[in-house]
């Protein structure tokens, strides 16, 4: 009884997300009398998530990433590389996946000032996603949810990108490392897989740019169910959490029945809404109510900083350091966590209205 009791409060802890977005789709949903449909253009998101998921999978699995992570981590300037590649790395294998690799090396080597490094790494993970349209979900449906082109997406979001990766250069530049006590993690083995899944990467990304129809995404699906079933253990909960918030959004439409008209209050109403409800679904609630592309891409990604529930990547990094045998204080962690993602949340705030003039 103890251990069903244990797992269930585990599963809600874990799936917070998915168990509050099922319960929005249930009670809005009995609240309009209305059962939310689905267009092809919803489906197709989900699709292209779903293929780009288990691609990134199939690219962990076979030991690649971490092979590259490893060389990065080895020389002098671990600290500063560690973030650079976080920042990069995020860009095309998703914020949450980049951390899922750098985290745990970071943790493996000498550093006096770890827990300010896993911090950086995760706004560097933000940051560094925000600028392509499959570096993380939100981003993924904002794109195909507008129609924009990657010019128009990469253009309006850069400054944002280019702002945090100077200061984050400049902030890791200043933890030291032992470079005598480096990790002793052992060389990570490349699988032949890896070129398999870097080919399916290419086709998931052409997929995202609309270069390739949708449709292509089915090659990786039908690889990974005939040759490597493992690259199918994906986080299926953040899938349906986007499934239900499609129906969500589309319900509250109905219920407010108007559209939010002025641009920087999307901004602040996507950013502010983040901090509570994570970026992702703020992303999926706000697209309805609004033709503001670009305040509504710039909040979600501003609103991945600040609280730990910003974005999934925060939970991840902090969850991975507490986690962690040889890392304790976790109330002193989480107070620079915030200090740290609130100084970031309040610049980008004030980056959007300078860049703007709203």
């Amino acid at each position: 009884m103890n251990k069903f009791r244990y797992l269930f409060f585990d599963f809600i802890l874990k799936e917070w997300l998915l168990i509050a977005s099922a319960l929005g789709f249930v009670l809005t949903s009995i609240y309009t009398g209305n059962l939310p449909h689905y267009s092809i253009q919803e489906l197709e998101v989900l699709f292209i998530l779903f293929s780009l998921f288990v691609t990134v999978k199939g690219l962990e699995n076979s030991g690649l990433i971490l092979r590259i992570s490893q060389n990065i981590e080895r020389g002098k300037a671990a600290p500063l590389k560690l973030v650079v590649a976080t920042f990069f790395l995020s860009m095309l294998i998703t914020n949450d996946a980049a951390l899922i690799v750098i985290v745990p090396l970071t943790l493996a080597i000498k550093i006096k000032r770890m827990d300010v490094l896993v911090i950086l790494e995760a706004l560097a993970a933000n940051a560094g996603s925000a600028l392509t349209p499959f570096g993380n979900p939100q981003n993924l449906f904002i794109y195909w949810f507008f129609g924009l082109t990657p010019a128009e997406f990469i253009a309006a979001i850069a400054p944002f990108s280019f702002i945090f990766f100077v200061l984050l250069v400049i902030s890791s530049s200043f933890i030291k490392t032992n470079n005598s006590n480096q990790s002793s993690s052992k060389t990570a083995t490349i699988e032949k897989s890896s070129y398999i899944y870097g080919i399916l990467l290419i086709i998931a990304l052409l997929t995202v740019l609309r270069l390739l129809p949708v449709s292509a995404g089915i090659v990786i699906i039908l690889y990974a169910l005939l040759f490597d079933r493992k690259s199918l253990r994906i986080d299926y909960a953040l899938l349906f959490v986007f499934f239900f918030f499609f129906g969500v959004a589309e319900n509250l439409k109905i219920i407010l029945g108007s559209d939010i008209r002025h641009a920087g209050h999307i901004f602040l109403f996507s950013a502010l809404a983040s901090q509570i409800m994570s970026n992702v679904p703020a992303a999926l609630l706000f697209a309805k109510f609004t033709i503001y592309w670009k305040a509504l891409l710039w909040g979600t990604n501003a609103g991945g900083f600040g609280s730990i529930l910003g974005s999934l990547a925060n939970l991840i990094a902090y969850k991975l350091y507490i986690a962690n045998n040889s890392t304790n204080k976790q109330l002193s962690f989480t107070a620079k966590f915030l200090t740290f993602g609130y100084i970031a949340f309040f610049i980008s705030l004030g980056l959007y209205f300078v860049l703007n003039r709203v």
